[in-house]
């Protein structure tokens, strides 16, 4: 059996999702990978039987002595903002990178800072990337096809991406799908950074249009905080919002409980958007924006519904079923936990991944004898 070693610098040191991602892989297979995080590939590659990257980074690094894979977890190596959204206008980006039009979407668009030194750290942050995958023609692993298509939209043999799309770990506690009596207390959750592309404002103007009744659960910080909790009272929305702040653990566990479903309202091109999986996973059914990555989670009317970005009544909409129909809430999450125990868990993950690993060292092997 060989033994992988993961490689990331800044986004696992983050702490974010990459690191629990990580973490998840390890607990999984433990036979198979490596505890040890490589942050640096300043070091003699050949001795490693395989690596993973999970950075762009690092790509400038490889030197092809051994096996790798990349695990593109962002739009980073084909957009130097990061974003693959132009919040001026309130759409994703349909363009392909390059020097001129992304410099358009930095300074007129607003898709990125518009200071030099930064916009200068973007460019070279995704070319290089982009370069090293076209020059070391390593396997690159795509979370959603969204992401695969974007890859091939802006140069990348499609031969050498594969789409894998996202597992998570199961809750630490225990959930039960939806009962009449969590129904009847009317409550939706928001899970998530509290910025204008995770979209809070949509939602926060829809709700004046739905159901009294309903009351909006919202997990998250982030710097737009302070004007969404302004924009809440401006709608004399005080009494149907409770601004939990930051939730992990049975704090958050909990919030899923007490809800009737998750909104997922995402303006910008997620590449997957993990919570979808999170909310099948504690039976929720998910109200999400057709968007990016998002839609190749939810099976529309099954487990979730999708609804149109910006669209007030069309969210609206939507969570007013949910809350009027106790039984299309409860099968709808019901089904999303049996498409998670089917497609989505980390050890179904692994054993893909594990096909991609060996299919990437047959590749080495052969170029070896060649």
């Amino acid at each position: 059996m060989y033994k992988v070693n993961n490689c990331a610098a800044y986004l696992a040191s983050s702490g974010g999702g990459v690191k629990s991602y990580i973490d998840g892989l390890i607990a999984t297979l433990p036979e198979m990978y490596v505890d040890e995080l490589i942050t640096s590939l300043d070091v003699d590659q050949s001795q490693y039987h395989l690596l993973h990257i999970h950075e762009g980074e690092m790509l400038g690094y490889l030197d092809n002595s051994c096996p790798a894979v990349y695990t593109l977890h962002n739009h980073h190596p084909y957009c130097p903002s990061g974003s693959k959204y132009l919040p001026r206008q309130g759409v994703g980006c349909d363009r392909p990178m390059s020097h001129l039009g992304c410099m358009w979407g930095h300074l007129v668009d607003g898709c990125g800072s518009r200071r030099p030194k930064q916009i200068r750290n973007n460019f070279r942050r995704a070319y290089n990337a982009f370069h090293a995958i076209q020059s070391l023609g390593i396997t690159v692993i795509a979370n959603s096809d969204y992401v695969r298509s974007q890859l091939i939209f802006n140069g990348i043999s499609p031969d050498q991406v594969v789409t894998l799309r996202c597992g998570v770990a199961p809750p630490s506690s225990e959930h039960h799908p939806l009962t009449p009596e969590i129904h009847a207390q009317q409550r939706i959750l928001f899970a998530g950074r509290i910025v204008p592309d995770k979209g809070l404002e949509w939602l926060l103007k829809t709700m004046p249009k739905v159901d009294s009744k309903i009351h909006l659960d919202i997990a998250g910080e982030g710097w737009d905080l302070e004007r969404m909790k302004n924009l809440a009272k401006a709608l004399n929305l005080d009494s149907r919002v409770t601004w939990h702040g930051w939730s992990s653990g049975e704090k958050l566990e909990n919030l899923y409980r007490q809800s009737l479903g998750v909104v997922f309202p995402s303006l910008w091109p997620e590449p997957a958007g993990l919570i979808t999986l999170e909310s099948y996973a504690r039976f929720r059914p998910v109200i999400a924006t057709e968007v990016g990555g998002i839609p190749e989670h939810i099976r529309d009317r099954q487990t979730g519904l999708l609804v149109k970005p910006n669209d007030t009544q069309d969210l609206a909409s939507a969570i007013n079923s949910l809350a009027k129909d106790f039984t299309k809430a409860r099968e709808m999450g019901i089904a999303g936990n049996q498409l998670f125990l089917q497609e989505f868990t980390l050890p179904i993950h692994a054993k893909r991944l594990r096909e991609i690993y060996d299919q990437a060292i047959a590749k080495f092997e052969q170029k070896q004898i060649a």
